[in-house]
């Protein structure tokens, strides 16, 4: 195969294996008319908001040559906050008062978590020079127990049809989720690609001590990007919050993995420096059509992880082949 056609199966395969897998769900007897279905699809994408949301994130901290193993606990601490202070507010005892969060008040709350725990993970990688994977594995033990102890292990129910709209609302008969990831999807393309940050990603996942030399603040860009990362994860779980009407302890957990997954299909390199936020869109779709196809097949939810490991494992794969050539 000549450089050319490789460079193009290279940049399309993602198009491609989406394609495959629409026309090898629409050909299944059983299922081709509710695959097809307008239904289906609003359900598909209703679904993939979150994960979106999540692997925007996750794709800003891989092009920097990170990784970030505790978004799902982190989406589900942002979500319990914002739930307990829309629901119970904040009692302080010292003055004999309580505060009352309105549903604005509560989001920004949830987000502020989110880029805290984010910023967190960024300053513990930057200022004890851990590696990333160890750092994030941490938090996501901390930011699990802290939702354990702020849910004292129940679920935040009743928030409000106000909190709700954001996760079970429609705009011009599109769910806002969708809205809320696509325009993340903008924004995000238009840092990656238009602005010194972006830039600055590249720089630093492709050759660190190179980025060193020129005189980037590497210290810097880390924190920001993990901070944004993290609050990216807090949009998740205010929209999983929102639409499920519920904080649970144990929500976000294995999210990490479809994160990952998503990222990683769609074209960015684990080893930083290569990939972009529209590869990720595509991989998220291509996660979220097999896991809807699979569940219309009515495959078990056992093989169904299976499946998804063996998927991730294959774009790995092709990615580390990719960077020998």
């Amino acid at each position: 195969m000549n450089p050319k056609s490789r460079e193009f199966l290279v940049k399309f395969q993602s198009v491609a294996a989406l394609l495959l897998m629409v026309i090898a769900l629409s050909l299944a007897p059983q299922i081709s008319g509710t695959f097809f279905s307008q239904e289906n699809a609003l359900n598909v994408l209703r679904q993939i908001s979150v994960n979106l949301c999540l692997s925007i994130g996750m794709t800003l901290v891989i092009l920097s040559g990170g990784i970030d193993l505790s978004v799902g606990s982190v989406l589900a601490f942002s979500g319990a906050v914002a739930a307990g202070l829309l629901k119970n507010g904040i009692v302080i005892p010292a003055f004999g008062a309580a505060l009352q969060f309105t549903v604005f008040g509560a989001i920004v709350a949830g987000l502020v978590v989110g880029a805290f725990l984010g910023w967190f993970n960024g300053w513990v990688i930057t200022r004890f020079k851990l590696p990333p994977f160890v750092a994030t594995l941490g938090m996501l033990s901390i930011a699990r127990g802290l939702t354990q102890l702020w849910t004292k292990g129940f679920p935040i129910t009743g928030l409000g049809p106000q909190f709700g709209f954001i996760g079970t609302g429609h705009l011009l008969g599109l769910p806002m989720p969708v809205w809320i990831s696509a325009v993340l999807v903008v924004i995000f393309v238009i840092v990656t690609r238009k602005t010194r940050l972006g830039r600055y990603l590249y720089a630093i996942g492709g050759n660190e001590r190179a980025a060193l030399l020129s005189g980037l603040n590497l210290n810097g860009i880390k924190l920001a990007v993990y901070a944004l990362g993290g609050a990216l994860a807090g949009i998740a779980g205010l929209l999983l919050t929102a639409r499920l009407d519920s904080a649970t302890p144990n929500a976000g957990i294995g999210y990490e993995l479809d994160s990952i997954a998503a990222v990683v299909i769609g074209g960015t390199s684990l080893s930083g420096g290569r990939g972009s936020v529209l590869g990720t869109v595509l991989g998220c779709l291509i996660i979220g059509v097999l896991n809807n196809g699979l569940v219309l097949l009515e495959v078990s939810p056992f093989w169904q992880q299976v499946i998804k490991g063996f998927v991730i494992l294959a774009a790995v794969a092709l990615d580390k082949m990719h960077a020998k050539e």
